[in-house]
């Protein structure tokens, strides 16, 4: 399925006018701008001065290549930390009200592996508007034939144990994204329903910056580290082994737990309900009271109030999310909020193990 749906509002809900106005109101009234503020700026020179420093200790084998591994792991954990906290934000236009800075801030992306012109197709247009939707949001193909998300899918013998191979198969994430998956989803026709149509200088773009990261990541260490390739293969799978179960995990908990619903619409359907009560239906937060889940997560531990107001930088999440629970309750709709990130992990797991016994 890959043809446009709509979201028809059959009730009139004021749900979205109203959360809007109550978050703007709060926004205006204490006088905050929707952008980024001290804090923001503070974790985003810190995460790319970790990454920086990492980089380099490693570069230059400063400590021993039992030290280098561990700065290989702290270096894919701070490149997804990057991703989730500053080239999230500024590729939704919420880090600053000046373009330039979102779009600076943004091309950092491509520097640790992602291309950000088709980053742009499947995630803010695609997933932002047809969220857990089959046929429709990309991000459903968490690894397409291995494993099942819904009973649409073909059920194969092999997904009786998805709910433990899964999470080393989260730990690929990294590597299938940067080798595969931004090459696949360039060049086949559609993306859900967004129909391929690049210009000409995003094709130099997708292999000018893979090229780079393939250089920085790859050949320099190579040239420039004296090791052996086996010592270069172990520290680089470390890194991206790390970055990719830390992306992996943190995107599935938002979307595929046990509360969250996955429409099946057929090609004659429309989403009977507006988008915004599709939003709360189908996203999950998780460990919404935890600091440290807020910092090293970038909001998207918040992921309910940032379907909603994407462009809102996510330092203003953990403030705004009373509102949007209060409102959401008002107006009989879900907030899905799993206490912790083990509560939401738990969630999954069973979420996996449901999905792949449906009929």
């Amino acid at each position: 399925m890959n043809q446009s749906i709509k979201f028809v509002d059959t009730n009139n809900s004021q749900f979205f006018a109203t959360i809007k106005s109550r978050v703007d109101h709060y926004f205006q009234s204490n006088n905050i701008s929707k952008t980024a503020n001290g804090l923001m700026v503070f974790k985003t020179i810190l995460y790319l001065t970790l990454f920086v420093s990492f980089y380099f200790l490693i570069l230059f084998e400063v400590f021993s290549p039992w030290g280098s591994l561990l700065l290989a792991i702290g270096l894919g954990a701070t490149m997804s930390f990057i991703g989730f906290n500053i080239c999230h934000d500024a590729l939704h236009g919420s880090y600053s009200k000046k373009q330039w800075v979102n779009e600076s801030l943004g091309y950092i992306f491509n520097l640790i592996g992602a291309n950000v012109y088709i980053w742009k197709i499947t995630h803010n247009k695609v997933h932002h508007t047809y969220t857990n939707i089959m046929g429709h949001d990309g991000d459903l193909d968490v690894a397409p034939g291995l494993i099942r998300v819904s009973k649409d899918e073909e059920k194969k013998p092999i997904h009786r144990y998805q709910h433990i191979y899964a999470f080393f198969l989260y730990s690929l994430a990294s590597i299938s994204w940067f080798f595969r998956k931004d090459y696949v989803k360039f060049f086949q026709k559609r993306i859900g329903a967004h129909v391929n149509n690049h210009p000409k200088i995003e094709y130099f773009n997708l292999f000018f910056y893979k090229i780079v990261y393939y250089g920085m990541y790859i050949i320099i260490p190579l040239v420039v580290m004296d090791i052996a390739w086996w010592q270069f293969l172990i520290g680089y799978l470390a890194m991206n082994f790390t970055m990719g179960l830390v992306l992996g995990l943190v995107f599935q908990l938002a979307h595929l737990v046990e509360e969250t619903h996955i429409p099946h619409p057929k090609e004659d359907e429309n989403i009977e309900e507006p988008w915004a009560a599709h939003q709360m239906r189908t996203t999950a937060n998780f460990a919404r009271k935890s600091k440290l889940a807020a910092f090293v997560c970038g909001g998207l531990n918040f992921q309910v109030e940032h379907h909603l107001f994407p462009r809102i930088c996510h330092i203003h999440y953990p403030a705004i999310s009373e509102i949007v629970k209060e409102t959401a309750h008002e107006f009989d709709l879900p907030y899905h909020d799993n206490e912790t990130f083990y509560s939401a992990l738990k969630s999954h797991y069973y979420f996996l193990k449901k999905a792949a016994q449906a009929a």
